[in-house]
């Protein structure tokens, strides 16, 4: 009999496995030596100790899932217990055993991963949510139909949550989309329905516009394009296609009136410039009174040159301000000198400047008075103040009289 720590062959070629339980057959090997028998099922127990090592390598690097590790270690397991080899068995069987703290804790590690995903996920719909609803609250119906598009995009890429907040989230998400298409239609059926009212305005603004594109009652019919024109752009905009042909219409009309007015006025211009001629040289005249010195003579001078200046006729439009203006600085000139001179010569402020002087000057003649008296009494005290009284009348005493001078011419 040969016979090794795990195993041996008996006399009849039977092979067995030492176990803590005692021994087990695991097979006969009748063609050969009992040496060649043992190595036979110990090659055996070899190849199972490599794909446990390879297992346990496997689980605990993590390339196997928690239950795929779990799956496979019950499967080598029970090739390990009941396994025709000589070898270790329950040390083989104990490594795998001690791989289940190992998957245990993967678990953990899963379970915390997947929670804070889940929760980070939660977060960003809640955000998803928030935005669709601030868009559906708001009136950007240029933008609003696309971020909400890229919205939903967004929330499919995230993985779902638990059941009740994934549900509530996506009841919120999508009732925001669709009140805001909902509100969005409208808003478009609403500028629809006020295009083709514009439409309607524009097409009889338009017609009018035409109707007076001859006319040449030049001032009414101006003001009248400006009243069209305002009403134009109260309007609003109607649709694109027809709001464009309108306005050719339109402005046509308004460049036709216009170009016409702007003709007739030139040729006015033409027939006027004669006439602004005649008054720069009347200009010259009068501001040759400049400066006046005598306002009556400037005045008989400056109406008989405003007599001729009226009947010159008319002038040139872009001549009328300068010519006006001028003649205007003349004219104020004299009416300036004749008020200055009879705001001196008004008889009521020549007689109040004159009481004045005689108040003041009576008033001066008691303090010269008392001033006497108190010298001849030696009171220097009352003689300073008499003294400072009358210097202090005799100052405004000189401003009158010279005030009144000017009233007396």
């Amino acid at each position: 009999m040969t016979s090794t720590e795990w195993g041996r062959v008996g006399d009849d070629g039977t092979v067995y496995v030492k176990t803590a339980e005692g021994e087990r057959s695991v097979g006969q090997y009748p063609v050969g030596t009992p040496d060649e028998a043992l190595k036979f099922y110990t090659d055996r127990f070899l190849a199972l100790e490599t794909e446990v090592s390879l297992l346990d390598q496997r689980v605990r690097s993590g390339v196997l899932g928690p239950d795929e590790a779990a799956e496979s270690i019950k499967m080598v397991r029970a090739q390990v217990v009941e396994a025709n080899a000589v070898g270790d068995l329950a040390g083989l069987t104990g490594r795998l055993d001690s791989l289940g703290p190992v998957i245990a804790q993967q678990r953990a590690v899963k379970r915390a991963e997947k929670a804070k995903k889940s929760a980070e996920a939660k977060e960003q719909k809640e955000k998803l949510v928030a935005a669709a609803e601030k868009i559906a609250e708001g009136n950007d119906w240029r933008h609003g139909a696309n971020k909400l598009r890229e919205l939903l995009d967004e929330w499919k890429a995230l993985p779902r949550i638990d059941r009740p907040s994934d549900d509530s989230l996506w009841k919120r998400f999508s009732g925001a989309r669709t009140a805001y298409t909902r509100r969005r239609k409208s808003h478009f059926a609403e500028q629809d329905q006020k295009r083709d009212s514009a439409r309607v305005v524009k097409e009889r603004l338009a017609t009018e516009a035409e109707s007076l594109s001859t006319s040449t009652e030049w001032g009414i019919t101006a003001g009248r394009y400006r009243d069209l024109m305002r009403d134009w752009k109260a309007a609003g905009p109607a649709p694109k296609d027809v709001d464009d042909q309108l306005w050719a219409r339109f402005r046509g009309a308004q460049d036709a009136f216009f170009g016409a007015r702007d003709a007739a006025n030139a040729a006015l211009d033409q027939e006027f410039a004669a006439n602004a001629e005649v008054k720069d040289a009347l200009i010259l005249e009068a501001e040759g009174l400049l400066p006046v010195t005598d306002v009556e003579a400037a005045k008989r001078a400056f109406r008989d040159l405003a007599d001729k200046w009226d009947a010159a006729g008319k002038v040139p439009r872009d001549r009328m301000k300068d010519l006006e203006g001028r003649m205007r600085t003349v004219e104020q000139a004299i009416r300036g000198l004749e008020e200055e001179q009879w705001r001196k010569s008004d008889p009521e402020k020549s007689a109040r400047a004159g009481d004045m002087v005689a108040k003041l000057q009576a008033a001066i003649n008691g303090v010269e008075a008392d001033l006497e008296k108190a010298r001849a009494g030696g009171n220097e005290k009352k003689v300073r103040e008499l003294e400072e009284n009358l210097a202090s009348r005799q100052a405004f005493l000189e401003m009158a009289k010279r005030a009144a001078d000017e009233f007396s011419g």
